[in-house]
């Protein structure tokens, strides 16, 4: 008997299913993200034949350690202190910025303590093992296999029994039973429920590599985040050292902490102090530069704003990076109207060093004062930071943790910081706290300008 076909649209964006196509998907209100899949029934049942054990929650104990250490302190900050045993992870990223690297790290830093399985379905073995060499990793207990069918990887996994397995990439793996293309929604969200339940039954940890663009508008990323428990998004840019690895979902930990690393030709190098390396080559006494800092979690960081603002026509344009761009339009007209500070007309373009993206309001005075900076092309000082929030009234409000944001300020040298004017007198010791009540008393205080 032939298998009756579904017909289904898919959003690429946040998985919602409709029967129906059209310009607009009715869950996130993105606009044609909607994509046609056929889907005929499984040819196999996804359940095993054994009944579900039910047990008390109660009665329930952990008798060993459930979560380890990667090797990798970074790696390990984000995950909320390392890999937990049976769970499934998410590791995104545009194509070529280090993923597969990042792991392969994971691989080495393990050493023998665990068994690896590294699938590559991009890569044939000789490939990786050129890769690994020069990465200088040469562990007993790390197994490959080039292979992009799924039923072969679970075979695989049942005899081999790892503790940790390596998928790279989901979108080049495939199930006989979907009648879709690799990559696929449909493709890409039945291989990942069989992984889950692969790393459930067994405790294996899973690992899944996922591509997505600067947009992040291929499917399989976002159709993976509703069904892994940890999101991890690899960001930087190519022709750039710098690497940040984010969290945007953690079932057993933070989703506010970030890891930095720095690409090298032998890899990717964990930087303990990201603050130094995101202000390395600050230039000196320049105009519309600022510094500020931000929390990442638990770790204050460093951020250097940049702003160039010229004279433009009455059509001026405007660009940010690393900034929401219709907070920085707030920023620009409350600077412009209750700053005393005529930027309406102005080409303005503001940019964060070092490929962060700020944000929290802390980073709201520091972005006006870099702006009135580069307006008045009158600089700073390479000493002054600014921490504080910027209502529409143009008052500076105080943010949360100023103790740590502080500390860090004055620990990588800086003597002066414009903080609000309720700011404890007690925070900040070693700096110079310079207290102002609005961005038109700030910018009087930083620039001499009325």
């Amino acid at each position: 008997m032939a298998t009756k076909n579904k017909t289904v649209f898919v959003c690429s964006e946040c998985g919602n299913e409709t029967i129906k196509w059209s310009g607009k998907c009715p869950a996130c209100g993105s606009w044609n993200t909607l994509v046609e899949i056929r889907e005929s029934k499984a040819k196999e049942s996804r359940y095993s034949d054994n009944p579900a054990s039910v047990k008390k929650l109660n009665e329930l104990e952990i008798t060993e350690e459930i979560r380890y250490a990667t090797g990798i302190p970074e790696f390990d900050r984000v995950l909320g202190g390392g890999a937990v045993k049976g769970s499934l992870i998410l590791v995104g990223g545009a194509p070529g910025v280090g993923k597969s690297t990042l792991l392969l790290q994971l691989c080495r830093s393990c050493e023998d303590s665990k068994k690896i399985l590294y699938v590559s379905g991009e890569e044939s073995v000789n490939q990786l093992k050129m890769r690994a060499d020069r990465l200088g990793i040469s562990s007993r207990e790390l197994y490959v296999l080039a292979e992009t069918d799924m039923t072969r990887i679970s075979e695989s996994v049942a005899s081999l029994k790892p503790e940790i397995v390596i998928i790279d990439s989901i979108q080049t793996v495939f199930d006989n039973a979907v009648e879709s293309t690799p990559g696929s929604i449909s493709q890409i969200r039945e291989c990942t429920v069989k992984l889950m339940r692969i790393s459930k039954e067994s405790e294996i940890t899973v690992f899944i590599v996922g591509h997505i663009n600067k947009e992040g508008n291929i499917a399989g990323p976002k159709i993976l985040e509703h069904m892994v428990d940890c999101v991890l998004y690899f960001e930087g840019e190519k022709n750039a050292d710098l690497r940040i690895l984010r969290a945007a979902k953690n079932r057993f930990g933070s989703t506010n902490e970030i890891g930095v690393f720095e690409m090298t030709d032998k890899g990717l190098n964990c930087i303990e102090n990201p603050s130094a390396a995101l202000l390395d080559g600050r230039p000196e006494n320049s105009p519309g530069t600022c510094v500020t800092c931000v929390m990442e979690g638990t770790r204050p960081i460093l951020a250097e704003i940049q702003a160039l603002l010229s004279p433009g026509n009455y059509n001026p344009s405007r660009r940010s990076n690393g900034i929401d761009y219709n907070r920085m339009t707030m920023l620009l007209a409350v600077l412009d109207k209750r700053g005393g500070v005529p930027v309406s007309n102005c080409d303005a373009f503001i940019n964060v060093i070092g490929g962060l993206d700020l944000d929290e309001p802390a980073a709201d005075l520091a972005t006006v004062l870099a702006a009135a900076s580069s307006f008045y092309d009158l600089p700073l000082g390479k000493d002054l930071a600014a921490v504080g929030e910027v209502g529409l009234s143009g008052e500076i409000r105080n943010v949360s943790m100023i103790e740590q944001r502080l500390s860090e300020i004055a620990r990588l040298g800086f003597r002066r910081c414009i903080v609000p004017s309720r700011t404890s007198s007690e925070a900040g010791k070693g700096l110079e706290l310079i207290r102002a009540d609005s961005i038109k008393d700030a910018i009087q205080k930083a620039l001499g300008k009325k």
